[in-house]
């Protein structure tokens, strides 16, 4: 059983985690914080003391840390005797962290792919340019790697896995859809990291289409849907992590991701690339001054960690998937609804980051009871689906399916985990 856990990322996602794992720091053990900003780290420990989210007496500590620096970060794993990393900084801080895990023996979980800061939308699958290519040294290390344990990628892999196990014979279909129909009164802000979250939309939209990867341009395909509890909301096809992963793991033919977007974001959006704003590329000021055009309107936008006092309103996040069982065309809806106040209320973040930050805890969890420490690296969809989402509504993020038969929550029972252990087991067999 593996115990003590080294959380790298201060932000709104890291102040779930940090939650989250001091909630069951009984099986977890020691929790440590780090970042470069050391004041967030102490801002988070202090959160989690005031919200008494310790489950039991144990350690809570920060850490001032530089996670590109893959020495300091071995470091600190051992000096601190982690066993399980959470990665939830930077997406340009994967490969040092994993490599620090390769170092260390340590448990890697991370909520996004790499992303180098000099390139944007390289060419797919974007899991085959960086960490898939260190699946064999995982393996050899016998080092646990998660990529992708968030929501989306994460949760909605999870959903795409047992949509394969249990409802369909054949799947040709699957739809992920992300809305957020929160407001947070600001006339202006991402729900995320300005840097990471602009980088997304600049470049092609890649989607899995007909069993080959299709390129769209950003904002040019839209779609209504009518969800549940938050209605019809537009959305656009984007490319998105998961759709790397499951385009390669599933053998479905049509894979693509839709989020919704409101006028004014789109609006801003245009003007802020027709003007170069969000280039990634160093430009030089008339003063001499050499300044990164994305990184000054990171630096001028709220901190989205701000924005959750005031949130409110819900998201619904989840797999629209088709596909035939038992001979019969079949349509299944698995979703999941959160409320960005009640996720203030419990661990002082919106609901972006509260189902940013509850599924890597929940992935850090069957790591150390052994369900998912499979000692190589996996995507989500590649480990067995029931555990993680029985586990993730016990823990704050309750599942649903809509078909046939209705709309009702999703549970699992003993007959469903033995079924779902057998599954993995053949799976397995099979390579």
């Amino acid at each position: 059983m593996k115990r003590n856990v080294l959380i790298i990322g201060a932000g709104g996602v890291g102040q779930v985690v940090a939650h989250k794992c001091a909630q069951h720091n009984d099986v977890l053990g020691d929790i440590h914080i780090a970042s470069r900003t050391f004041a967030k780290c102490e801002a988070i420990v202090q959160s989690v003391h005031e919200k008494k989210s310790l489950k039991t007496a144990g350690k809570l500590v920060a850490h001032a840390l530089d996670a590109l620096d893959v020495e300091k970060t071995a470091e600190l794993i051992r000096s601190t005797n982690s066993q399980i990393v959470i990665n939830v900084g930077s997406a340009f801080l994967n490969m040092s962290i994993l490599s620090a895990c390769i170092r260390t023996g340590a448990a890697y979980i991370d909520t996004a792919i790499h992303e180098d800061p000099l390139k944007i939308c390289e060419t797919p699958p974007w899991y085959g340019n960086y960490e898939w290519k260190r699946r064999e040294e995982c393996a050899k290390a016998g080092v646990t790697a998660v990529l992708g344990a968030g929501f989306d990628p994460g949760v909605v892999n999870a959903y795409a896995a047992l949509a394969r196990d249990e409802h369909f014979d054949r799947i040709d279909s699957i739809d992920i859809i992300d809305v957020n129909a929160g407001d947070h009164g600001r006339y202006f802000a991402t729900n995320f990291d300005p840097e990471i979250n602009f980088r997304e939309f600049t470049g092609q939209v890649w989607s899995w289409q007909k069993g080959k990867w299709t390129s769209n341009k950003m904002f040019e395909i839209r779609k209504d849907w009518d969800l549940p509890l938050v209605g019809t909301r537009t959305t656009y096809m984007t490319g998105h992590d998961e759709i790397h992963s499951l385009s390669q793991n599933l053998g479905v033919p049509d894979i693509r991701f839709w989020m919704g977007f409101g006028e004014r974001y789109i609006t801003v959006f245009t003007v802020l690339k027709n003007l170069g704003l969000l280039s990634e590329q160093p430009i030089r000021t008339a003063e001499g001054q050499e300044v990164v055009p994305l990184k000054v309107v990171k630096a001028v936008l709220p901190d989205p960690s701000s924005l959750a006092p005031d949130y409110t309103g819900k998201t619904c996040i989840g797999d629209l998937v088709k596909g035939v069982k038992d001979g019969k065309p079949r349509e299944v809806f698995i979703y999941n609804v959160s409320d960005h106040a009640e996720a203030y209320g419990e661990v002082g973040s919106q609901a972006i980051s509260y189902t940013a930050g509850v599924p890597p805890v929940a992935a850090a969890l069957l790591i150390a009871e052994g369900t998912w420490d499979v000692g190589r690296m996996a995507n989500v969809e590649e480990l067995p689906p029931q555990p993680f989402l029985d586990l993730l509504g016990r823990m704050g993020l309750p599942s649903r399916i809509r078909d046939e038969a209705g709309d009702r929550p999703l549970t699992f029972d003993a007959e469903d985990r033995v079924a779902t252990a057998k599954v993995a087991e053949r799976r397995a067999a099979a390579g």
